[in-house]
């Protein structure tokens, strides 16, 4: 019988690890680096962040496409055949850097970090009165995974935390909003906004200078989502006037982005490369061959996304 052929298209520093996993603890799997042309391209699995372009031509037999992540709305799958199942990355790693990124970036707006940061920088000593955490408000906006950790892990600091999200949701000891109708409620008791939202059509562009105009004067700002949610000269335009008063960005629209973005020199923002959330390649390996072999076995494979509502 052949050997099942697994791609690998991702960065070749972990692709080390997940080769020795492969060897070590699935001999009866193969898995090969993407290429163009070749074997690679003939594999039924696929498992990548970015997938090649035209990926039902690149690949046609492709059968399963494993994301190295937990949201997938990067991903091309309306242009691919149904029966290609698309299956998200759950790793608790994952949801556990995700929600410890987002509570340093609450914490580093709390106590007012971009304003010492630019203090420090002009050789000022400026303290401001610090201000309780249960008097400032934090909203979580998406209240998927990743959300609803990082809003529990908020509120154990003492944070009165909102969440929102596009339907209705449910947290105990957090205060939950949806829809357009109950999104200014949720805007105007927000003092830290948080957005860890998918990137969709109605999400694109979301947070922009209407969204800000909505939100408590001096407010900051945490995107972990996606770039493209920001419009990012609104945003250099809210900090300018004071609408905002500082921001943490894990994500722009186009990465990397130049040594000369106007976000990146901004005093007010501080800009991390995408970091905020990432699978442990051996943990990550591991789910692959897993679900893998349960293909092989005609069962359905774990964390497989429903295409047909929604995902």
């Amino acid at each position: 019988m052949t050997t099942p052929l697994i791609a690998y298209k991702s960065d070749p520093v972990r692709g080390a690890v997940w080769h020795d996993i492969f060897a070590r603890e699935a001999p009866d799997l193969r898995l090969v680096d993407w290429t163009p042309e070749g074997e690679a391209a003939q594999a039924p699995y696929l498992v990548a962040w970015t997938p090649p372009p035209d990926l039902a031509r690149a690949m046609p037999r492709l059968e399963a496409l494993f994301c190295l992540g937990a949201g997938i709305d990067h991903l091309p799958v309306h242009d691919l055949p149904h029966e290609v199942q698309v299956v998200r990355m759950v790793d608790p790693n994952l949801t556990a850097s995700m929600v410890e990124y987002v509570v340093m970036a609450v914490l580093a707006l709390h106590r007012d970090l971009p304003f010492y940061r630019t203090e420090q920088a002009a050789g000022r000593w400026s303290p401001k009165p610090v201000r309780p955490a249960a008097n400032r408000r934090v909203g979580i906006m998406g209240l998927g995974v990743l959300g609803r950790a990082a809003a529990r892990a908020v509120a154990g600091f003492g944070f009165p935390v909102g969440g929102w999200s596009a339907s209705p949701k449910s947290l105990d000891g957090i205060e939950t909003f949806a829809g357009e109708d109950e999104l200014g409620a949720f805007l105007s008791g927000t003092d830290i906004l948080v957005c860890l939202l998918p990137l969709t059509p109605a999400t694109r562009g979301l947070l922009n200078r209407d969204l800000f105009a909505r939100l408590p004067a001096g407010a900051g700002l945490v995107n972990a989502g996606r770039g493209g949610h920001l419009v990012e000269g609104d945003l250099l335009a809210a900090l300018d006037g004071g609408r905002l008063s500082g921001a943490v960005l894990d994500v722009l629209a186009t990465e990397p982005p130049a040594a000369d973005h106007p976000l990146l020199a901004h005093p007010l923002i501080m800009a991390t490369p995408h970091v905020a959330s990432a699978t442990q390649p051996a943990g990550a390996a591991r789910q692959v061959i897993r679900g893998v072999r349960a293909h092989l076995r005609g069962e359905p494979i774990p964390h497989a996304v429903d295409r047909a509502h929604g995902y």
